[in-house]
């Protein structure tokens, strides 16, 4: 469905309010200057100081050093009303810039190869359009800038320290920006719109001898290679074909000498699922496979399992009202992709297992400007006029909050 997507849109400009379109040059500067000096999670130390010296100048209230690096901004509108919660990560990744453009990054080794200092300068816009026009909207909005989402997660962290409370959140929305959709659309589904994420390592202990009498051994990559085979049979023999899955081996590493039978052997690998229902039982079949083959050849075995991320899964009313939104600012049937999964992962899932809530994709590919390279791809950029419009939906969805029932 995503592939069969044009680059030809069309972003329903007048429908962007003039005050938000007049702050695209900041939100672009913004972006720019989060882009020169990116951060690793739990690191975002200037990232964090250049939001709260933004929030101090709006005369908005926040809290800083949140699961270390976040930022809490609490708006506070004229007008008694519901909580909304507005989430954007600020962390880049441990990757080496290849762009040759004037804000590449400045910081060797790291960049912004998935579009984190968009939702932090989009986030940005946002409190600043609700801070000067609090007579327009009603309630409160909390903006949650979280730290660490490429990995260990910053999202449950953020939960513990009280994000959710005081005042509790009704609600919450977040966007991601999206080189898989070209700029000017929007994809947005209820249920299941993101994979859980889990990863495991696994050490295989054979016995080591010569290559060429091999009945003396107990060969460790011969075991790996087993394993790897039996592992794809989850999906396609355990697993609902209803259900999506992945079953993942990323890395295989055994032997030191093309004559030499190796007695250790090690495997690392990943598993992708939407149906929360799967949760634990991936896990079980992995092991019971790779405990039956180990057994088999008087083998042992050393398994570490863990759950980096659950799904994203999105409340249906909130779904709701954030497509009314998009279905207000961009033309249709091609600007909103209703039909727009991946089985990538992100720890927005936390808090949407907390509070109803909605996580969108915002394209912002262009491939005529030559901003279509994927995510996490060294050369990774966006059309940055999507900024505005990220900013828009945001706002639109706050004033329509306030009469939605959840």
């Amino acid at each position: 469905m995503l592939n069969t997507i044009t680059s030809d849109y069309s972003i329903k400009l007048s429908e962007i309010r003039a005050e938000i379109a007049q702050l695209q040059p900041q939100l672009v500067h913004w972006r720019r200057k989060l882009h020169q000096y990116p951060e690793l999670g739990f690191e975002e130390v200037l990232t964090a100081d250049f939001v709260a010296e933004k929030l101090s100048d709006w005369g908005i209230d926040y809290q800083t050093q949140v699961a270390k690096t976040g930022i809490v901004a609490t708006i506070q509108s004229h007008y008694p009303g519901k909580v909304l919660g507005i989430r954007a990560d600020m962390d880049a990744l441990p990757i080496q810039e290849e762009n040759n453009v004037s804000y590449c990054s400045k910081h060797k080794g790291i960049m912004h190869g998935c579009g984190h200092d968009g939702h932090t300068a989009i986030a940005l816009g946002i409190a600043y359009y609700l801070a000067h026009n609090r007579d327009k909207w009603q309630g409160t909005v909390k903006v949650i800038f979280q730290p660490a989402e490429e990995g260990p997660g910053g999202a449950k962290p953020m939960i513990e320290a009280g994000v959710l409370i005081n005042p509790s959140i009704d609600a919450i929305i977040g966007l991601h920006l999206w080189n898989n959709l070209p700029v000017g659309t929007i994809g947005v589904r209820e249920g299941a719109l993101m994979a859980a994420v889990e990863c495991f390592k696994c050490t295989l202990f054979g016995k080591g001898g010569h290559g060429a009498m091999p009945d003396q051994t107990i060969d460790s990559v011969l075991l790996g290679a087993q394993i790897i085979n039996s592992l794809q049979t989850i999906v396609s023999r355990n697993v609902s074909p209803i259900d999506s899955a992945v079953v993942t081996v990323g890395q295989f590493q055994g032997g030191t000498a093309l004559n030499v039978i190796a007695d250790t052997a090690k495997m690392s690998g990943t598993v992708r699922y939407f149906n929360p229902k799967l949760e634990k039982f991936i896990e079980k079949r992995i092991e019971t496979i790779i405990k039956g083959i180990c057994e088999s050849h008087g083998a042992k075995y050393d398994l570490d399992y863990w759950q980096l991320y659950p799904p994203v899964i999105n409340h249906p009313r909130i779904t709701q009202l954030v497509k009314s939104v998009a279905l207000e600012v961009v033309e249709t049937p091609l600007g909103v992709v209703p039909e727009c999964q991946t089985m990538g992962g992100e720890d927005m899932s936390f808090f949407l297992q907390q509070v109803p809530g909605c996580y969108f994709f915002l394209g912002s590919a262009n491939v005529k400007k030559g901003l279509n390279y994927p995510h996490h791809h060294p050369r990774f950029d966006f059309d940055e006029t999507v900024l505005s419009l990220g900013v828009e939906i945001f706002a639109r969805c706050v004033e329509k909050f306030a009469d939605f029932i959840i």
